[in-house]
């Protein structure tokens, strides 16, 4: 067995008991991975107990293979040739490695050269050989040929070693290519793991977007049912200036009422006064009785005119109140004007979040088409209205007309007085005759401006 040193760092493989000195000898070792190889180590023929490393009888250079990389394991083979091995003698020999550093690294198990014998180490082989001679056929002879042992196992063993050779290269060729292998393979699971990692912070980044779109979602949802809810309340609210509105065209309905009552009156007293003209004619050609029907027409004008002042009094109470309607509807207009103003801001909101609020805006529209019809309703009223008061302003214009005629009369010169204030509630009637039209157009613009 070779001797090994610990923690050895070249080990001599398959050496043998004999050598035969008449052929090249091979000495096989591996070197491995801890040892430092230089192309200055060299492996001796030392005889066993040897002192010295100068009492080495032959030596071979160490050499490894080509493409040997430094710290990795390797199989070599030193070759000696048979002019420099020992005679056959019966002297134990043994391999030496020595470093670079002349530091001995390894020794083989001993072994002796000898030579072979004579008769006992020879083998007879056979061989066929074939000739070809004239006369046409072939003739078969077989030779013997005798070889010594130590040839013909020398033969066998560089078949065997050679063959061992290759089975290292095609060894080292596989490990080499598991290498390759398993690098390859690492590399391939460095990048897969890299682009798994690369997946994973993608995933991660899909599903924070997710997450924030969930939030904007629910943030538009929030939106949406606060515009429905505002728009809610502009329904509520416009539902409430509509019966406002009825309420007040309630109270138009009823001022023209007390103004048809009042005009009714005023002709009662066109007809009283055209009565007391006639009578004035009549007593005219009386003139005794003059004094007494003076005083009775005296007496009646007084009361005409009591009755006036009662008109003047209801005509100032209706105007207070067409006062306090006229400066309601100018309210409902700011307040419609606003509730348009937000109306329409709410659309434009309404608008960007698609086509969810398409039956409010249909509705929208209706209620458009309605207030069309009702404001036309309105001015086709404050016409028919402003109609009905130039009929009464040229019915006014034709007694005042009447009344100058009669007060070129001697009677009325008389009493210039009582014509002063007949002439005064003239123009009390003709100022409520013209607020009435002035009421009229307001109610019109009013109407108008809330559309």
């Amino acid at each position: 067995m070779e001797k090994q040193y610990p923690q050895s760092s070249v080990v001599f493989r398959n050496v043998g008991q004999r050598y035969f000195p008449q052929t090249r000898v091979e000495c096989h070792y591996s070197v491995t991975s801890t040892h430092q190889w230089s192309s200055s180590d060299w492996i001796g023929i030392f005889k066993v107990g040897w002192s010295s490393l100068s009492e080495y009888h032959t030596y071979a250079w160490s050499l490894v293979p080509e493409g040997y990389a430094e710290g990795s394991a390797v199989d070599c083979c030193a070759l000696f040739q048979a002019f420099y091995l020992p005679r056959p003698n019966p002297v134990e020999y043994q391999f030496v490695y020595v470093d670079k550093m002349g530091k001995v690294c390894a020794q083989s198990r001993p072994f002796t050269f000898c030579a072979p014998k004579p008769l006992d180490e020879l083998e007879t082989l056979s061989e066929e050989r074939n000739e070809e001679e004239g006369g046409g056929y072939d003739d078969k002879e077989e030779l013997l040929l005798v070889v010594p042992r130590a040839q013909l196992l020398q033969s066998e063993l560089d078949k065997c070693l050679r063959e061992k050779a290759e089975l290292q290269q095609a060894v080292q060729e596989a490990k080499r290519e598991i290498e390759e292998e398993r690098r390859s393979n690492i590399k391939a699971k460095v990048e897969w793991e890299s682009e798994r990692d690369a997946l994973k912070e993608e995933l991660d980044q899909l599903c924070q977007n997710l997450t924030h779109k969930c939030d904007v979602l629910k943030k538009v949802e929030g939106e949406n049912k606060d515009v429905k809810s505002s728009e809610e309340n502009l329904s509520s609210e416009l539902s409430q200036l509509t019966v406002e509105q009825a309420h007040i065209q309630q109270q138009m309905k009823d001022l023209e009422d007390e103004v048809k009552v009042l005009t009714d009156r005023e002709k009662e007293t066109k007809v009283e006064m055209e009565r007391q003209e006639e009578m004035l004619m009549k007593l005219s050609a009386q003139i005794k009785n003059v004094e007494e029907k003076r005083k009775l027409l005296q007496a009646e004008h007084e009361t005409s005119q009591a009755e006036v002042r009662g008109l003047q009094t209801r005509l100032e109470a209706s105007e207070r109140s067409a006062e306090g309607l006229r400066g309601e509807l100018r309210e409902l207009g700011t307040r419609h004007g606003h509730t348009h103003a937000e109306l329409h801001q709410s659309r434009l909101q309404v608008a960007q979040l698609g086509l969810q609020l398409s039956e409010e805006k249909l509705l929208l529209r209706e209620e458009r088409a309605n207030w069309a019809l009702e404001r036309e309703a309105f001015r086709s009223a404050a016409q028919a209205d402003h109609q009905k008061i130039e009929d009464l302003r040229i019915k006014v214009q034709r007694a005042e007309e009447r009344l100058l005629e009669k007060e070129k009369m001697p009677f009325w010169r008389e009493n210039d007085s009582d014509s002063k204030q007949t002439d005064s509630g003239k123009k009390q009637v003709k100022q409520a005759v013209d607020r009435h039209l002035a009421d009229s157009v307001f109610s019109e613009s009013a109407n108008y401006i809330m559309w």
